[in-house]
């Protein structure tokens, strides 16, 4: 980084944060939510407070009625698993660009990047839709973890902004 740029900012006490897990599985109750764990694990150790975890079935009217439900009146990031690779019922990016006002193509490129192989596979977009970010990570822990760690440094500084709250740029 240079002089011009300092380090984002750690996470700080009081960000909420939401899990939403697209899941036809485990809807059904013939997958465990392990997605959905670990990101709501990854967020507390990060300084979020969790304060809703949710499970639909996947599809455009599941996921996309969630989100929107999730996002009225929040103030904070909505990280969903599942739903982003190529399957018919994987549609949790149709549903997300059907909530978000503006896309955040460098979060998810960031997403993507962390794994070359796999990730080239995930279609997950990030966007915002008032003061709320969400994020699509894929549906298993490891590609969830790894998608949510990339980006999870910079979260903090883009929610101050959406909240028009002051900052050192």
């Amino acid at each position: 980084m240079s002089e011009l740029t300092p380090p984002p900012s750690p996470p700080a006490a009081g960000l909420a944060a939401k899990v939403l897990t697209a899941s036809d599985g485990v809807v059904a109750g013939t997958r465990v939510d392990r997605s959905g764990e670990v990101l709501e694990t990854l967020l507390r150790d990060a300084g979020f407070h969790v304060v809703e975890r949710r499970v639909v079935a996947d599809g455009v009217q599941s996921v996309g009625a969630a989100l929107r439900e999730l996002a009225a009146g929040f103030a904070g990031v909505i990280v969903t698993t599942g739903g982003t690779g190529f399957a018919p019922r994987d549609l949790t990016p149709e549903a997300t660009r059907t909530v978000i006002e503006r896309e955040a193509p460098g979060m998810a490129e960031a997403m993507r990047a962390v794994n070359p192989g796999p990730g080239r596979l995930s279609r997950g977009v990030a966007g915002t839709v008032g003061q709320a970010i969400i994020l699509n990570t894929p549906g298993s822990p490891n590609g969830a973890r790894e998608c949510l760690e990339a980006v999870l440094d910079v979260l903090p500084h883009a929610l101050k902004l959406l909240a028009e709250t002051p900052t050192d740029h």
